[in-house]
């Protein structure tokens, strides 16, 4: 289906926004929140997700990554074994393990789009260089740094990575990635999101200068809420969990948000609760609470 739209101890209670509606469904980011930073899933996060299905809570991995790299839950998914990729570009489901997903939604970005995006970002950040991100393979330009889990496909210009005529165009994009050799992270996303406006959804997640730029209308929230109306599931009982900016609308949305302990400034304002450090834990410990006090 395609569309085109420091709390420092484990132990510590966290802080909790008050809530009188029970929560169906938890969403949680990977990297930086549920992951360690080894990418390892805690055995306790491995209890608490499976407590939290087992009580009747969906479980919803919500992440930047693609498809591709979700081996790292693969074998933690319960009931449905949907997960939200590419920051709300792809709905996977993850049966089936590493290299069988199916591709439940897309929400692609049109190649005229990104094309429109990347030559936009030249003029206001010279330098820039991007990576095209299809459903099954990443693309580079050259001169783009090899900072990712894969070796790449193709290296070309855009302009021909996007052509109607280029190799994969039978893929749909679900991303663009741009890069900054220079600039402050932060930086580069305040100039670029003024300079697309309303053309793409630009944000990031990595601590290097590297835009992640989707669709117009297109971010974890949109695509969380979509799977949620789907089920008859409200914002109010949601419950979501995040690290960086790329997080910072599905937090939002939720009726219960929590910045990890070692969130970014952005995540921290607009979460209504913390929690603490992906390395300590954080998701699990919520996770515990909302169950001994059954809310």
């Amino acid at each position: 289906m395609r569309e085109t739209e420091h709390v420092t101890s484990a132990t510590r209670r966290p802080e909790t926004p008050a809530s009188t509606v029970p929560p169906r469904l938890i969403a949680t980011d990977l990297d930086g929140t549920l992951l360690r930073d080894d990418k390892s899933v805690s055995d306790r996060t491995i209890a608490a997700l499976a407590a939290a299905e087992q009580a009747g809570i969906e479980v919803f991995f919500v992440t930047g990554r693609p498809a591709r790299w979700m081996d790292v839950v693969s074998d933690h998914v319960h009931g449905h074994g949907l997960a939200i990729v590419g920051n709300g570009a792809a709905v996977v489901d993850l049966h089936g393990g590493p290299g069988t997903h199916r591709f439940v939604k897309i929400r692609e970005l049109t190649p005229d789009i990104a094309l429109d995006v990347i030559r936009i970002l030249r003029t206001a950040a010279p330098g820039t260089v991007c990576a095209v991100e299809r459903t099954y393979g990443l693309h580079l330009e050259p001169g783009y740094p090899l900072m990712h889990m894969e070796p790449p496909e193709i290296v070309l210009p855009a302009e021909k990575l996007l052509a109607e005529d280029a190799l994969d165009s039978d893929q749909p994009v679900l991303k663009v990635l741009a890069f900054h050799p220079e600039m402050d992270p932060d930086e580069f996303l305040a100039v670029a999101r003024p300079a697309i406006g309303d053309r793409a959804n630009v944000t990031r997640s990595s601590p290097s200068a590297l835009l992640e730029i989707s669709g117009p209308g297109i971010s974890k929230a949109s695509t969380l809420a979509l799977c949620c109306a789907e089920r008859g599931i409200s914002p109010e009982e949601v419950v979501a969990f995040g690290d960086m900016p790329n997080d910072v609308e599905m937090l939002t949305w939720a009726g219960r948000s929590y910045a990890m302990g070692n969130a970014h400034p952005a995540v921290i304002a607009a979460a209504s609760g913390r929690t603490v450090a992906n390395n300590e834990d954080g998701v699990a410990v919520v996770i515990e609470r909302i169950l001994a006090d059954g809310a």
